[in-house]
């Protein structure tokens, strides 16, 4: 008993030195350190954790980190050989991980064994939606279009937030094409999850209906309405799996979609969504030699610094063009960087 209280009294009195140390030093020392380390500091104090938790201090640390980490999902091949053919499979599990982006080698910075939404997907696996600032956005849409499971997960913390349900559903729309980016709101400090809902007509032809768009806030914890109109198109949706669908970059969601006008059928465009003030734009596709329809269909769109980028796997054909827009207010700045065909095995 002794002994217990000595341990008590010895971990109060280290308690209180630490808490003793000015703010203004504990948040330079915090501002220098990995997110892991930070994590554990968290576990020192209630004074450490709520000075760490404090929405001033995570919008500094980002801006001071400079960690270039990309995310990494693996499947084991028997999970993804059951994904393929519509399977469910039980003991087989896919596993997060972040790689240093800034060698050739690309060395893991560490893993989250613990997914915590395995076998909750009506395809075993769930699709990244994108990720911002440590935050995943999962979907259970790989290959059902009318899926309604979102989840916001940081992994660091090991917590999720698990979306309410949207507001536009088959019962509401009826048959249509969707498409879902997550981004950050930094005028409101906000992240948000947007679905564009494109209807289509008794024919399922898309593109002749205005799309519906709709904003999760995780701020309030709620779905809304855009009231801004978006521009008559189409949006490709998660059927897509081999594509990049969105791109998050300059405070906005860039996605690839089309519209149909009198000379051209299916006109490519990148919809820009700003998620400050909530409005539309277009950004113009390049022009190109070929002459097929479909050469912007398969089209992956990334971020590429404080621009976009466009891989294009051509329709049909194995080769792979990489476009970039160089000056990202200028539309007619779109380069072709490099031009790759298919070589035949030796």
């Amino acid at each position: 008993m002794t002994d217990n209280l000595a341990e008590v009294s010895k971990s109060i009195t280290e308690e209180a030195m630490w808490d003793s140390l000015p703010h203004e030093i504990l948040t330079h020392v915090f501002l220098r350190l990995p997110i892991k380390s930070i994590i554990t500091c968290t576990s020192v104090s209630k004074t450490w954790k709520s000075l760490i938790r404090n929405p001033s201090f995570i919008s500094t640390h980002l801006l001071h980190s400079s960690n270039n980490l990309l995310l990494f999902r693996l499947r084991p091949e028997p999970l993804a050989k059951a994904v393929k053919q519509l399977k469910r499979i039980g003991d087989e599990k896919e596993v997060y991980a972040l790689h240093w982006d800034d060698n050739t080698n690309f060395h893991q910075y560490t893993t989250f064994d613990d997914f915590p939404f395995h076998g909750q997907s009506g395809t075993e696996v769930f699709r990244v939606v994108g990720t911002c600032n440590g935050l995943i956005c999962l979907a259970d849409d790989l290959l059902y279009t009318y899926a309604y499971n979102f989840i916001l997960w940081n992994p660091c913390v090991k917590k999720y937030v698990r979306l309410p349900h949207p507001n536009f559903s088959f019962m509401t729309t009826g048959p249509y094409t969707t498409a879902v980016g997550f981004g950050f709101d930094s005028k409101t400090n906000d992240y948000k999850v947007v679905r564009f809902v494109a209807p289509e007509d008794g024919d399922f032809e898309e593109g002749e209906f205005l799309p519906k768009v709709e904003v999760y806030s995780l701020a309030t914890g709620k779905w809304r309405v855009v009231t801004a109109q978006c521009p008559k198109c189409a949006v490709r949706d998660a059927m897509l799996v081999c594509q990049r669908l969105q791109a998050f970059v300059n405070g906005a969601l860039h996605l690839v979609c089309y519209k149909r006008t009198q000379e051209i059928r299916f006109l490519y465009f990148v919809l820009v969504f700003d998620l400050e003030d909530e409005v539309f734009r277009e950004i113009p596709l390049p022009k190109h030699s070929d002459s097929n329809m479909f050469y912007w269909n398969w089209v992956s769109i990334l971020a590429y610094g404080n621009s976009i980028a466009l891989l294009e796997p051509g329709y049909l054909l194995h080769i792979l063009d990489i476009w970039v827009l160089k000056n990202y207010a200028d539309a007619s700045s779109w380069t072709k960087i490099i031009s790759l065909d298919a070589q035949a095995p030796p």
